[in-house]
Parts: structure tokens; C-alpha cells; sequence
């Protein structure tokens, strides 16, 4: 009986030439995606798993400002309160925001801008009007865990550099399963399991490839959820999803529903001075307040005098617009004194309007800055549902405009859950330690990779897997490529890079 073709002795060396080769082939891009991902990626891990435990970390390190003995005795106004925080600063301060919080045993934060340009938060007991102490907003812990999270303190080659690393870190995911996938004589018992009886490298390799099997579906949430945060994806992603009617709601991208009648850009959501805003509202346009009678015959010359005052003018803050770039706002501000002296109802009004509108504690409310500012509410709880930004009226109070969840497109929706997921808001505790559980699995990752990586190396060379002499058929995976360099053209771009890198710098050894 003649044996089948498939089945000739020549068949089966070229079916395992040609397994081996995409093996190879495989490995060899793992390495560089791995190499270039892995301090990134530990960067990523350690400030993430901090900043995911910002609810409890913060309590715990500035217990004697932000914490108070709860009493019975009611609580002082806001307006008292931040009237004593600005008491206690140098002349020039201008109040930024105010951190409403309505927990008896949390003090009551005022954030103000200092002459010299820097944010400082004042914290002040809400039943005796005691000031605990301050903090610098752009210096604490936690401000410097997410701008190494987002930037690595870089400005915008670092956000560049971390969008990067993300999008790597999805060819390190998907070349790594590959590798790890059970071959021939091979069984998912074993494939799921480590095998600690090996020792050394194989032990290293073992463990590396079975935890990441297990990690992989959290990495590939992390990456997809933290992307679409990113300065240059994700800012573009943005403009084509709102532009399709499924990203942000009207009033974004200069289709605003209250529009500034100044000739100058009108500022946006990013351009206010909080840390936290919701996806979907970041480039909403920021309504302006109607002026008062007294004031609109005087209304040019105050705002020229106003611009020429700050060095700015309306649009100037939208130069350095960001999730984090909120310096942008400059000089500009008021002392609480001139606020209210030009008729601005007090902060304790517009937390009432707050109120009545369902939003009761946990959010931010941002101070007008100028004659025709508003006083803007942002929220941004665990469940994106609640999600909700108010615009109102310096003067009357009027709710400008309403944004809340439902008025989000089904692409901005599902960000924000996954936003919520990915800061370990959205079921709690538990969602916290599993996005460290996650993050340190990753760290943990990284960091065998790289063990690995000094153990084979040899002397003076990267050490890079050696290329098969014939390329290996691998028509899906050049597709996937090109698909994620054309869904990333920053990603694609270096792709490119590391091709021609790989043929004409490194890819000298092979093998057949």
C-alpha cells in the first residue's frame, strides 16, 4: 500500500522545517516587541497598582489633613470655609476648585491657583474652620503616579512613548500565546500548569509562558481601556468616533450648545482645571455665563482687560489642552472676594443646584475664572451611569447645559465602563486588587523576560533569536501586522523601523 503524500519522510521534514521557521519567525518578534515593552511596561505596572489604591493610599499619607473626627456639630458653609482657606494664603491667590465630598470624617478641599503659577490644596475642617495644612496638587503622590502612567513626566514624547508601549505590548501578548501554544505529543493539563520540577532558565521560560497565558486577557483589557486615553490615538479616535455619532455628546468639537460669543476659540472640558474629567465630555465646549446688565455695557474692555491682565486669551488655554494639562489656565482666576463682589451667587448655591439635580458628594466643582465663566460640576463616580457634568450660570444659577451618560454615543459608553474597570472603580475592592493582581502579573512578566533575556545572551550582542535562511509562510500573521500598523500608524511606523532594523543590522544570523 503506498503512503499517502502527506505522510512521506520528505513531507514531514518540510511540515516541521516549516513549523520551526514560524516558530522562529515568532520568537524573534516577541523578542523585540518584549525588549522594547518591558521597562515601559514595568513603569506602567507599579503606577498603575498605586494609583488604582488612591481612595486608601491618600487617607493613609495625608491623614492629618484630608481626615477629621466626625460631629454632631453642623457644618460650617462652603463659602466660610473658603473664605478661611484663602485667609491663609499670600495675597494673589485665586481659588481654582473646590472638592465637595459630603463624608463627616473627610475635611472640605479648596484647590487655588498662587501667584507664582503653581495649584496648592487647602485643607480645612468643616465644623470649626480650622485649616489642617495644603498640599501642592502638581507634587503629591498620586499626581506624580499618573503623569509617570501617562507620560513618564515627558510632555507629549512621552505620551508618544507610552502609546507606543501599549500598542507593543499587544504583539508581545499575541506572539507570546503563539509561542506558548500546545504543539504536537503536548496536552492542556500540562500547558496550564507550571512544571516547577524544571529548574533555571527552563523553570524561568516555563513559568513565563503559562502565567502568561493566564494574564493575557487582563494585559489585552488594560491595553484596550488605557488607549483610547492616550495623546495621539486616542485623540484622534475620539474625533472619528464622535464624528460617526458614537463618542462624545453635541457640544463637542466646536458644535456647541451654548457657544461663547467672544472671536476666539471657546474653551473645552479639558482645558478646566481637574484632574479627573469623563471620556466622553473632555472636548465638550464649555458654555459662558450671561452677564449681569450692570456689567454688559463694560463687557469688551473688562475682557480685553482681563486678557491683557492674564496674557491670554480665550482660546490661548486650548494650546495645552489634555487629560492632565490643565496648567493651560494660566494666571487666570479670582480671588473668592472679587467673585462674589462682581455678583457670582456663593459656591454653597451651586452645590444646592447640584443637589437637586442628583449630584450629591464626590465631585469636583470648578470656580469661574472670568466675568463670564461658569461654575461647571464634574462628576465621574464608579458606575459610568452616574456620570454627569453641569454647566450653570455664575449669576442666575440657570443649568446651562446637563451632560450625563445617556447623552454619550455607544462607542463613548463602553469606554467609559472600560475606564471605570481599568482604574479598579467599577465593582469595588475587588476590582481594585484584581487590577493589581494583574498589573504585578505583568510586572512579574516583564521582568523574567528580561532575566531570561541576560541568561542567553551572549557576550557584546542583543541576543536576538536567530532568523530562519527560508521565509516561512505566514500570510495571517503579515496580515494581522499590517492591520495593527494601519489601526496604529504611530505603532506602524516603528514597525517599520524594526523590520528594516531586523534585516540590516540584526538579522545577519540564521538559521536553517
Amino acid at each position: 500500500m503506498q503512503i499517502p503524500y502527506s505522510q512521506t519522510p520528505r513531507t514531514r521534514e518540510a511540515q516541521s522545517a516549516t513549523s520551526a521557521g514560524q516558530y522562529r519567525t515568532l520568537w524573534r518578534w516577541h523578542f523585540y516587541a518584549g525588549l522594547f515593552v518591558m521597562p515601559w511596561l514595568m513603569v506602567l505596572a507599579i503606577t498603575g497598582t498605586l494609583y488604582v489604591f488612591q481612595p486608601q493610599i491618600e487617607p493613609w499619607l495625608y491623614h492629618d489633613r484630608m481626615v477629621v473626627a466626625a460631629s454632631t456639630s453642623p457644618r460650617l458653609s462652603e463659602q466660610a470655609l473658603m473664605d478661611r482657606a484663602a485667609a491663609s494664603l499670600p495675597a494673589g491667590s485665586k481659588i481654582s476648585s473646590v472638592e465637595v465630598n459630603r463624608d463627616p470624617k473627610r475635611s472640605a478641599e479648596f484647590i487655588f491657583r498662587l501667584s507664582n503659577g503653581e495649584r496648592e490644596s487647602i485643607y480645612v475642617n468643616p465644623y470649626t474652620g480650622t485649616v489642617l495644612g495644603t498640599l501642592s496638587v502638581e507634587r503629591r503622590l498620586m499626581k506624580q503616579a499618573r503623569a509617570l502612567h501617562r507620560s513618564l513626566m515627558l510632555g507629549k514624547p512621552g505620551e508618544w512613548l507610552m502609546e507606543l508601549a501599549g500598542c507593543w505590548t499587544l504583539v508581545m501578548l499575541a506572539t507570546g500565546l503563539a509561542l506558548w501554544w500546545p504543539r504536537a505529543g503536548a496536552t492542556w493539563a500540562t500547558a496550564l500548569r507550571p512544571r516547577l520540577p524544571l529548574r533555571g532558565r527552563a523553570l524561568l521560560r516555563n513559568l513565563h509562558g503559562v502565567a502568561g497565558f493566564w494574564l493575557a486577557a487582563g494585559g489585552l483589557a488594560f491595553v484596550l481601556t488605557g488607549l483610547p486615553w492616550s495623546g495621539s490615538w486616542g485623540a484622534q479616535f475620539k474625533a472619528l468616533a464622535t464624528k460617526a455619532g458614537m463618542g462624545s455628546p453635541a457640544g463637542a468639537w466646536g458644535e456647541a450648545l451654548v457657544r461663547s460669543q467672544l472671536p476666539a476659540k471657546p474653551m473645552k472640558m479639558d482645558d478646566l482645571p481637574i484632574a479627573q474629567i469623563p471620556w466622553a465630555v473632555g472636548n465638550t465646549t464649555v458654555p459662558v455665563s450671561a452677564l449681569p446688565p450692570a456689567s454688559k455695557t463694560s463687557s469688551a474692555p473688562g475682557m480685553n482687560d482681563m486678557a491683557s491682565m492674564t496674557g491670554m486669551t480665550h482660546g490661548d488655554a486650548n494650546e495645552h489642552t489634555g487629560h492632565e494639562g490643565h496648567e493651560g489656565m494660566g494666571s487666570m482666576g479670582m480671588s473668592p472676594a472679587s467673585l462674589y463682589a462682581q455678583g457670582a451667587l456663593p459656591v454653597d448655591d451651586i452645590m444646592a443646584i447640584a443637589a437637586r439635580h442628583g449630584v450629591q458628594s464626590g465631585y469636583s466643582l470648578v470656580v469661574p475664572s472670568r466675568p463670564d465663566g461658569v461654575y461647571t460640576v464634574s462628576y465621574f463616580p464608579a458606575d459610568p451611569r452616574d456620570e454627569r457634568t453641569l454647566h450653570i450660570d455664575q449669576y442666575s444659577g440657570k443649568v446651562l447645559q446637563d451632560i450625563d451618560y445617556t447623552a454619550y454615543g455607544a462607542v463613548a459608553q463602553a469606554i467609559s465602563y472600560g475606564t471605570s474597570l481599568h482604574m479598579g472603580k467599577y465593582f469595588g475592592v475587588a476590582n481594585q486588587w484584581l487590577c493589581a493582581l494583574i498589573s504585578m502579573g505583568l510586572f512579574a512578566m516583564a521582568a523574567t523576560g528580561a532575566v531570561m533575556w541576560w541568561m542567553r545572551r551572549p557576550a557584546r550582542s542583543l541576543g536576538a533569536p536567530s532568523r530562519p535562511q527560508a521565509r516561512p509562510p505566514m500570510r495571517g500573521w503579515t496580515i494581522g501586522m499590517f492591520a495593527l500598523g494601519g489601526l496604529f500608524p504611530l505603532m506602524g511606523a516603528t514597525m517599520v523601523l524594526v523590520w528594516a532594523g531586523d534585516r540590516l543590522v540584526f538579522g545577519r544570523r540564521t538559521r536553517g
